[in-house]
């Protein structure tokens, strides 16, 4: 995955099965009920939040290389956990081609995120992801609409248990000013975009549709930065992603992103309009 020699990887838009992921859950509530620890004595041993945990042990989260290896150690697994981890595969809620990136997104240092065409997926509220799949064409069944949902909201942990990761989002405000799922669907998505970047370390900006022409015409953009400073991007089609390694694409990309944020509103104006547009709804 981090092989300079391969600049793009893309992928077909489809879900993955979780069967594997539920496998290795049971086999860790398994080992952790036979050392008699409870999911809330035991997330602070493994350094994760008892939610977490949960989620994991119900094959709703794919659990990182970290938190098995220091299962592995703190429940004395026999190496069981990691012959299981080495057969798991993403949640069905996950499509494929956002495997590389969802498992590089639970580690990053730092994360930038360009939408123009709707509210980036960790800051969406649950209405609003669900009015997407809701509407979603061709047509797919409660149970996937219900999967993905919880997929999508599983990843906004990031926001909360990575107090030290950089998060900068700059969203489009024509985004913002859709109403998506209705006029009290939106109220409650800006409210949540607000609450979720309070933090320090989470920034919002808007683009404004006042500014006529700006750096992201492109399309979207993400960015992340691994512990071992390593950067990759990110950047979403139709009905594929596409996955880059190669450093000259993501330079470029890098300088688009910088002049994207000195076009957009600094981080208090946006705010301020946020608060504003909250208030008229």
């Amino acid at each position: 995955m981090t092989d300079s020699t391969i600049s793009t990887e893309t992928v077909p838009n489809e879900p993955e099965p979780s069967d594997s992921l539920k496998a290795f859950g049971e086999a860790h509530k398994a080992f952790r009920k036979r050392a008699g620890h409870t999911q809330e004595d035991y997330a602070p041993l493994i350094g994760y939040q008892p939610s977490t945990v949960a989620s994991i042990e119900q094959g709703r989260r794919f659990p990182q290389r970290r938190f098995v290896e220091r299962a592995e150690e703190i429940l004395d697994a026999f190496g069981v956990l990691k012959g299981v981890y080495k057969h798991a595969t993403r949640e069905k809620g996950l499509a494929s081609w956002f495997r590389q990136w969802a498992e590089l997104e639970e580690l990053a240092i730092s994360l930038y995120t360009f939408e123009n065409r709707l509210v980036p997926g960790l800051l969406q509220t649950e209405g609003y992801a669900r009015t997407l799949f809701r509407e979603r064409i061709p047509v797919i069944s409660d149970s996937e609409i219900e999967a993905r949902v919880v997929a999508r909201l599983e990843r906004q942990f990031l926001l909360t248990e990575r107090p030290n990761t950089i998060f900068s989002f700059i969203v489009e405000e024509h985004v913002l000013r859709r109403q998506t799922g209705g006029p009290e669907a939106m109220r409650e998505q800006i409210e949540h975009i607000l609450e979720a970047t309070d933090p320090r370390n989470v920034e919002i900006q808007v683009m404004p549709m006042s500014r006529g022409v700006h750096a992201g015409h492109a399309g979207p953009i993400q960015l992340l930065e691994t512990p071992e400073n390593e950067w990759f991007a990110y950047c979403e089609a139709q009905e594929s992603g596409r996955f880059i390694t190669d450093p000259k694409a993501i330079s470029l990309l890098h300088m688009r992103y910088a002049k994207l944020r000195s076009q957009a509103l600094t981080p208090e104006d946006s705010r301020s309009l946020l608060e504003r547009m909250r208030g008229a709804l």
